[in-house]
């Protein structure tokens, strides 16, 4: 069955800030997404807001550590879609303080759950990637706290640069199973309808971030584009030119007699 069916992406932290956008941007793309979270009831509220799309489905599901993800992977193994690619959009809850001000310990569960869960998640879907996807694809959102300490948010800034770290590491790593790994650095908060009265100008949308990542996903790898860590760019945060699914065009006109565009199989476009 899934020799006939387009590819899903999926995306982690899915009903998120930025996952939400993720998930937004990829429908709009025309590809099918599975969104993961931990949370079900965001999950169903992120499902009602794309009631009308056929193309989205939720999963409950963590990669807060090995067993986590390994039962995420299976998960995902066991569906009819085979695999496109991954967006890696998880993040932890950021709490303002001075590092000189919190215990060891503060920091200590900071990396457990703003840097482990990104290793975990690699660990156990990297694989599948390899296993299903044509070329596979692996992205990871980097915040904005990564190159420089975020006044105020110590703990999240040197998570934010082990996160960084660990994506130069997995990218090299990755190369070995076929499947490109990416991050893209978003320098600024991410801005959505429940923070806009306090967002600063500047800051991008979410829908905007999701465009860009699916950007990135659409493109060929070549020369800079397969640069490990790629800044996001406004320019980037524009609608997309052609559906994900394009690439998959023979396979679905043969299951469907329908192109990506939703032509009828015969027609011009």
């Amino acid at each position: 069955m899934s020799g006939t069916l387009a590819p899903e992406v999926v995306v982690l932290g899915g009903s998120g800030r930025v996952g939400s956008g993720v998930v937004a941007a990829l429908l709009e793309a025309g590809s099918p997404v599975l969104a993961v979270g931990r949370d079900l009831q965001k999950l169903e509220a992120l499902a009602d807001a794309h009631a009308d799309e056929p193309g989205l489905e939720i999963l409950a599901g963590s990669v807060a550590d090995d067993r986590s993800a390994a039962r995420l992977a299976e998960a995902i193994v066991r569906r009819p879609r085979p695999l496109r690619a991954v967006v890696d959009a998880i993040a932890g809850p950021r709490r303002s303080a001075r590092l000189l001000d919190r215990p060891v310990a503060a920091l200590r569960r900071s990396l457990d759950q703003d840097l482990l869960p990104h290793l975990a998640a690699a660990r156990h879907l990297l694989p599948v990637l390899q296993a299903q996807a044509r070329v596979g694809r692996y992205l990871l959102v980097g915040g904005p706290n990564a190159r420089c300490g975020w006044a105020g948010y110590g703990h999240a800034s040197v998570a934010g640069a082990a996160t960084r770290m660990l994506a130069q590491v997995l990218h090299e790593e990755a190369q070995a199973l076929g499947v490109r790994l990416q991050m893209l650095s978003v320098d600024a908060p991410v801005w959505t309808a429940e923070n806009a009265p306090r967002a600063c100008a500047g800051w991008p949308s979410a829908l905007g971030v999701g465009r860009a990542a699916v950007a990135l996903l659409a493109r060929e790898g070549k020369g800079s584009d397969g640069a490990c860590v790629v800044p996001y760019v406004p320019g980037d945060a524009s609608p997309p030119l052609r559906m994900l699914a394009w690439d998959y065009g023979d396979a679905l006109r043969d299951a469907c007699g329908r192109d990506p565009a939703g032509h009828d199989a015969g027609q011009a476009a």
